[in-house]
């Protein structure tokens, strides 16, 4: 596995589960969640950004080969990863992604460690709605949800699942009912991320902030990046992570 320069490789165990860490930065703690195919040259991009601005920032490896480029070998690595891992639902639906347990355990360590009101977190794609599950369960303060777009949008049910059990989405909205905003973000006509956008609306009313931009493009923050997306986000961690 490369090393990413800068960032200092840990790994982090919960009930028997362990996956590497790239750490980096001070200040309220961070979590990004990177997208298929992996820790990107534009996901490192991103989460550099977070930490300038006065984060630590903890990216979990989950699949792919950290800092390689996207492309076909690329993709197909991380497609072949989490289809043989038990950690990652693609097409289930009104379910918690197991990996979504061990990332809130990362969550409540980080904040017993750094203190402060809670954690951000930012899934992207496959991983977009991870903060919103990490919401139920963990000191998350500021989840960033970017085209989520999991599970797979192939019929109007899944296109508006959001990759929840009933429980965590009853302990999301009470979360959110009591003032804690969800930051979400995509393009408008992107066919991935289905009706998640409306249902995310319908659960959680106006605690549900919707940066929406035109177009049938995809990662708002890294391959067709917006610099008012990353904007949105680092100032959304600005407010709401101050201790």
């Amino acid at each position: 596995m490369s090393d990413l320069p800068g960032w200092t490789r840990s790994e982090f165990t919960d009930d028997g589960v362990t996956h590497p860490t790239y750490r980096k930065g001070e200040g309220p703690g961070v979590i990004v969640i990177h997208e298929i195919p992996g820790i990107t040259p534009q996901v490192l991009a991103f989460a550099e950004e977070v930490v300038e601005q006065g984060h630590t920032v903890v990216m979990p490896h989950l699949f792919g080969t950290p800092n390689a480029k996207v492309g076909p070998r690329s993709m197909a690595q991380a497609a072949r990863e989490i289809c043989v891992s038990r950690e990652f639902l693609r097409m289930a639906t009104n379910t918690t992604t197991p990996v979504a347990t061990w990332l809130r355990a990362l969550a409540r360590d980080l904040h017993a460690e750094l203190g402060g009101p809670g954690v951000g977190a930012v899934g992207m794609c496959f991983t977009g709605g991870y903060a919103l599950a990490m919401l139920a369960d963990a000191a998350i303060a500021a989840p960033v949800l970017a085209q989520p777009s999991a599970p797979f949008a192939v019929t109007p049910g899944r296109s508006r699942d959001l990759g929840l059990s009933p429980a965590d989405l009853d302990a999301v909205k009470e979360k959110v009912s009591a003032g804690c905003q969800v930051l979400g973000l995509r393009y408008k006509n992107d066919l991935a991320v289905g009706g998640r956008f409306d249902r995310l609306r319908d659960e959680l009313g106006d605690n549900f902030i919707a940066v929406e931009f035109p177009g049938v493009k995809h990662s708002t923050l890294t391959l067709h990046r917006q610099q008012e997306a990353v904007d949105r986000v680092l100032a959304f961690f600005k407010e709401k992570l101050a201790g």
